[in-house]
């Protein structure tokens, strides 16, 4: 935030910086809420914001309290670790790759074109990445001993594990082998997933004869996902959700990714670590939620009922929200105003909507990339666990990226110690029980 001229200030003169709310609880380790209470208490003093949205602090003052109160340096809400990266930058509600807004890039260019210039910093328009034949033929037989109810994060950690063991140089870090693998897994990944319940099976084998030679990654994902032929709008959007949801700083899973780069593990085991955050309901998973909730939706014919039956209940409502934006989130506003291109997504989109305002009622929620992934998914007629496939695929390439970063690093760097908080030594040895298990 740059620093602003405050009335009587001379000319020249430099005014001190103005903090906003937020800036202001992470500096002092703080909720929003806390600081307002400094402020009702005489300990910190406000002025509003421009335009009258929010209030402004002095950080001078921000940051003499949190001398008195402890804090000796800021230190980012969301945790204590911090690492320097020049992947991704959030801040002011948009999100940057390399320093360039990501929306504009998802939206301009393709998904391969958008991993490119996260992991290089070169653009490559028309880049396409394949899959090599025997890697792919490995992969296959590892997801297709799978049993039949598995699901698709099930299938792509199969499919990596197999890519690994199909490439013996895997161990190998060095920039270019790594860039080498990655361009390699992400589409192993994608034609390793069985096509999607009543897909024509020619559909399937069109696109792969078109793989690294002319067909983007999304148009060989639109089978895995939908029995629906692919129509340039819905491609189109599925692209850009690839592109959109590539990386987001650190993220659960990206944190996972490089812990395991930070012990030199290779970049399948990078990606195997990555998917096993993915897998949780409060981050790939969560896109599914906002797929049943929206299908209820429509089937009701209003959001009313269902929004309530969930506050009744104590649960979240899906899709809404995000804790690093306080308006929308960039990459829904950016797959809904695609989605709104797409006829077939009409009604999804409007459910959507529904869905907001009926919140809005009980609390100023605004949606999130999981709601628009399921607008996508619903209007397709793709199956609950899509928009996890969709994330998991594009993510891939996000923790590539970091493992690039973190090979940079010192190894091992990532060493916590733990508060122990059990009994003191010496004790006892334990007694046996005189029951032994069955």
């Amino acid at each position: 935030m740059k620093d602003q001229a405050a009335p009587g200030d001379g000319p020249g003169t430099t005014a001190p910086q103005r903090l906003s709310t937020r800036e202001t609880a992470e500096r002092l380790g703080v909720k929003p809420e806390t600081v307002y209470a400094y402020v009702s208490r005489g300990q910190l003093s406000s002025r509003r914001a421009p335009g009258g949205r929010g209030s402004t602090f002095d950080a001078v003052e921000v940051d003499a309290l949190a001398r008195r109160t402890g804090r000796r340096e800021p230190s980012p809400a969301t945790g204590d670790l911090v690492f320097r990266t020049g992947i991704t930058l959030i801040e002011s509600d948009r999100y940057y790759f390399r320093g360039v807004e990501a929306t504009e890039l998802a939206m301009r260019y393709g998904y391969e074109e958008v991993a490119e210039w996260l992991w290089t910093g070169d653009l490559r328009p028309g880049i396409r990445f394949a899959a090599p034949v025997e890697t792919l033929a490995a992969a296959r037989r590892a997801v297709g001993a799978l049993p039949a109810h598995s699901g698709s994060t099930d299938r792509l950690r199969v499919a990596v594990i197999a890519a690994a063991t199909a490439d013996p140089l895997r161990f190998d870090l060095s920039r270019e082998a790594v860039l080498a693998s990655a361009r390699s897994l992400i589409p192993t990944l994608v034609e390793a997933l069985p096509l999607a319940p009543g897909t024509p099976s020619t559909r399937n084998e069109s696109a792969q004869m078109t793989n690294g030679n002319g067909a983007g990654l999304a148009r060989r994902l639109w089978p895995k996902l939908s029995a629906r032929a692919a129509d340039e709008p819905s491609v189109a959007a599925l692209d850009t959700a690839l592109a959109l949801l590539i990386d987001h700083d650190l993220a659960a899973s990206t944190l996972a990714a490089r812990v395991a780069a930070s012990a030199r593990a290779h970049p399948y085991a990078v990606v195997s670590a990555g998917l096993g955050v993915l897998e949780g309901p409060l981050h790939g998973a969560a896109s599914g939620l906002a797929h049943r909730m929206l299908t209820e939706v429509l089937e009701r014919g209003s959001a009313v009922p269902v929004v309530a039956d969930h506050l009744r209940t104590g649960r979240r409502v899906p899709g809404l929200g995000h804790r690093l934006y306080t308006a929308q989130d960039p990459r829904a506003r950016a797959l809904f105003a695609l989605l709104s291109d797409v006829p077939q997504a009409a009604e999804a989109l409007a459910a959507a909507r529904d869905v907001v305002t009926t919140t809005a009622r009980h609390a100023p929620l605004h949606a999130n990339v999981d709601l628009a992934l399921a607008v996508l998914s619903v209007s397709s007629g793709m199956a609950a666990d899509a928009g996890e496939t969709v994330f998991a695929v594009s993510r891939t390439a996000g923790w590539i990226a970091h493992a690039l970063e973190e090979y940079g690093e010192r190894p091992l760097r990532m060493r916590p110690s733990g508060l122990y908080g059990g009994p003191r030594p010496p004790q006892p040895l334990p007694t046996a029980t005189s029951e032994s298990p069955q």
